[in-house]
């Protein structure tokens, strides 16, 4: 039974990161995609921007859309919807195309990424739940680390209609293997839309869903900026900063094993003491952001503190609405892809008006934020305890 829950974490692992390779692998391609189709690199990042942004719009409704279909079905329709896409973007004669074909994929992405979480979930003990979400995590921590890197090369070496085969080959390969060893899937007990709506009813959920967002901004806030950083404050070579963007990412995956075991023992404790860690590190990044030395470190935590926030974001909403969980983990993709969108806009102005080095503090505000829902929620939840008593 262990052997097969692994199987079934592994493969739905396979199949998140090359949905996350596709929305962000592109992003090291834009240039030669604008050159490719004779746009503005500005508006070749639409095909960046305009899939985050679909993503969070459909995070909370589509998934709930598809609550009560055998979520095998669901998962292989999603991925042959990102293979059609794909398949399209190669052959695409004209920008609106391509965009056409990112766009239409970006609807069902929260609906494979919540069925893979509360699927891993479901196939373990409550208690052991995030540490088997925590492995599907890091399929999307893979996609945005090791899948960026990998489709520039490829890019950059061959073209981009042959990165675009590559996103196209992953999606094959887990379609593939959903099809052959996963076992169907059927929704045992279908709640109704309104049941699973109603834990909007809820203050706890939207102090969760708050707390996300602000975790979120406060963390990719200042990670968006973190190769500007490097290079106009630290003052470290281009190359150096991407040997250093790729330890990053060893670290990332070090921290999706990290969090899984944090929130298995205490997850209470362990999402309370997240923003003191979070602000400590940009104390010490404002601090002693001009030297080489602490700031290769501080990389290597970073790489830990960016995938912990992740999979507490994750534990956080799914927890305050335990009864709906994939609806819950689609409201958790759309808090964090707001969070992301907030935090690099107001990062972005503070940037503008202030200077590179202040970005940190645009990133220490958003922690206070996250930090004040946090207790607030705690402090109810510990005040509804009492009163059961």
């Amino acid at each position: 039974m262990a052997n097969r829950n692994n199987l079934l974490i592994f493969i739905l692992t396979i199949g998140v990161f090359g949905i996350l390779n596709t929305e962000m692998g592109i992003v090291g391609a834009l240039p030669l995609i604008a050159d490719h189709f004779h746009v503005s690199i500005s508006k070749a990042g639409l095909l960046v921007s305009l899939f985050a942004l679909v993503v969070a719009i459909s995070g909370p409704t589509m998934p709930l859309l598809f609550s009560g279909i055998n979520r095998k079905k669901a998962l292989l329709l999603v991925l042959g919807v990102f293979v059609l896409g794909n398949i399209v973007s190669i052959f695409a004669s004209n920008f609106t195309i391509a965009l056409i074909a990112r766009v239409i994929p970006a609807f069902f992405h929260p609906v494979y990424v919540s069925i893979a979480m509360t699927a891993a979930a479901a196939s373990v003990s409550k208690k052991e739940a995030p540490k088997a979400v925590s492995k599907v995590m890091l399929g999307v921590t893979a996609g945005i680390v090791i899948g960026s890197p990998v489709t520039t090369f490829i890019a950059n070496t061959t073209s981009f209609e042959m990165a675009m085969l590559f996103f196209t080959i992953v999606n094959v390969i887990a379609f593939i293997t959903i099809l052959l060893f996963v076992p169907s899937m059927p929704v045992k007990e279908r709640l109704s839309y309104g049941s699973q709506l109603s834990v909007l009813k809820k203050s706890i959920t939207w102090l969760s869903i708050v707390a996300v967002i602000f975790i979120n901004a406060a963390v990719y806030g200042v990670n968006s900026y973190l190769s500007e950083y490097l290079e106009t404050i630290t003052n470290i070579p281009g190359k150096t900063i991407s040997l250093m963007l790729l330890i990053y990412g060893g670290t990332s995956i070090i921290g999706n094993i990290v969090s899984g075991k944090l929130l298995t023992i205490n997850p209470m404790k362990s999402v309370a003491s997240y923003p003191f860690v979070l602000g400590a590190v940009f104390i010490l990044v404002f601090v002693m952001g001009k030297f080489a030395g602490p700031m290769f470190i501080f990389v290597l935590v970073w790489g830990i503190v960016v995938a912990l926030a992740n999979n507490i974001s994750q534990y956080w909403i799914t927890s305050a609405a335990p009864e709906a969980p994939e609806f819950s983990n689609g409201l958790f993709l759309a808090a964090g892809n707001f969070g992301v969108t907030t935090g690099t806009s107001v990062n972005g102005l503070i940037i503008s008006g202030m200077g590179t080095q202040y970005v940190v503090l645009g990133g220490f505000l958003f922690v206070i934020l996250s930090l004040a829902f946090i207790l607030f929620r705690t402090y109810l939840f510990n005040h509804a305890k009492q009163l059961a008593r």
